[in-house]
């Protein structure tokens, strides 16, 4: 019968999931992120596009000293000021959450790896040294090379010692 795992054990298995940690992640940058687009549309770009609207729209937004009057066009066009600071606001909110989320998620990594054993990893060897002159050559070579020396003599010579005493036979 299949042992029955508890609520808090089932809950641990599913958060440590890396798919799951990445997609909070994601969907928190991405909230994080929305206010600075949010940030430079509302409080940058629309006041500026308002604004040239208004300053293109001809000589009714014009001083008397023949400048363009941003307060009579702010008022009339009900445009607001460009908020560069609240935009700012927005981009150090965003840098601020995602060094929050980093931090966390270094944290959840490293409690996850406590408890642990490291995975040893089984390296191939794919090269062996040569007798003669100690370079570094292929496994599958039989000849080194660099020195170009024999290097499966001594094999060669037992094969054919039992390929003789089989023929004796």
């Amino acid at each position: 019968m299949a042992e029955k795992k508890s609520l808090i054990a089932e809950f641990k298995e599913f958060i440590s999931r890396g798919n799951v940690m990445d997609l909070a992640v994601g969907v928190i940058i991405g909230g994080a992120f929305s206010g600075i687009v949010s940030s430079l549309c509302d409080d940058v770009i629309m006041p500026a596009i308002q604004l040239l609207i208004g300053t293109v729209s001809g000589d009714k937004f014009i001083n008397a000293e023949g400048q363009p009057d941003f307060e009579m066009m702010t008022k009339a066009l009900d445009v607001g000021t460009i908020k560069f600071g609240a935009f700012l606001a927005a981009i150090i909110n965003f840098l601020i959450m995602a060094i929050i989320i980093f931090a966390l998620v270094k944290a959840v990594n490293k409690i996850m790896t406590i408890g642990k054993k490291p995975v040893e990893e089984v390296v191939e060897v794919t090269t062996k040294e040569c007798p003669f002159c100690f370079s570094e050559i292929s496994i599958k070579a039989t000849r080194c090379p660099h020195c170009t020396a024999l290097l499966e003599e001594e094999k060669k010579a037992d094969d054919k010692k039992i390929t003789v005493e089989k023929k004796k036979k």
